[in-house]
């Protein structure tokens, strides 16, 4: 059983995932009670599954970009719980865990992949799709909401966190006829089922010694 822990933004999320089936999930808008909810609720979601600790073979853990205190939260959490068992630790980003969810589209149109960065800032970058994979086009960069809109004349798709801000911006550009698809709100969600997914891909890929648990760091975005 592979346990998946998301915590670098505004959302909680973990799932608890065999390599075959979700065997369950919990996502949460947590704001900032990371620290307090994370272990508790990962104890009782495996209790109410039937599992304990013993049953863990794996981890994967969201290391970012996003919060610097939600992501340092998750990725020392699944340390913790990987190390001192030796059980392989997979890294993942938030854009990699939203792209996960999304189905491959073979139009030419841009794809951006948004993550809330605070302060009315967005962590985004644009991805294609190049045969049955997303393939990025442009590294992931913090701007604020309407910089990232005055990038594109032509028709985008956007999927992942969207603020209040976001949201707000969007609006005024769509009144602008700007030609956006903004993804409904349940498929820009970050879930830790398809974190888990990503996971149970790369170990699958790679030998189980590929991802030692103290070689996982958190992935920051600095502002230019």
């Amino acid at each position: 059983m592979l346990l998946a822990i998301e915590t670098a933004t505004e959302i909680l999320s973990i799932a608890l995932h065999d390599g075959d089936a979700l065997a369950a999930e919990c996502t949460l808008r947590a704001g900032r009670q990371h620290s307090a909810l994370l272990a508790p609720l990962i104890e009782r979601t495996m209790a109410q599954a039937g599992l304990s600790a013993g049953d863990l073979r794996a981890l994967a853990v969201s290391v970012g970009p996003g919060s610097y205190t939600g992501t340092r939260i998750g990725v020392a959490l699944a340390k913790g719980m990987a190390a001192p068992r030796d059980l392989p630790l997979v890294p993942a980003t938030t854009l990699e865990t939203i792209l996960a969810a999304q189905p491959l589209q073979q139009a030419a149109v841009p794809f951006i992949v948004t993550v809330s960065a605070g302060r009315n800032r967005v962590i985004w970058a644009e991805y294609c799709c190049e045969g049955d994979a997303w393939v990025e086009r442009r590294a992931p960069q913090i701007s604020d909401w309407p910089a990232l809109l005055a990038e594109y004349e032509c028709l985008v798709r956007l999927c992942g966190d969207v603020s209040l801000a976001g949201l707000e911006s969007i609006r005024r550009a769509w009144e602008a006829g700007a030609p956006i698809e903004l993804a409904p709100a349940a498929a820009r969600i970050r879930r830790a089922g398809y974190l888990a997914e990503v996971a149970w891909r790369r170990l699958r890929e790679s030998s189980v010694r590929a991802f030692p648990a103290d070689r996982v760091m958190p992935v920051y975005l600095k502002s230019p």
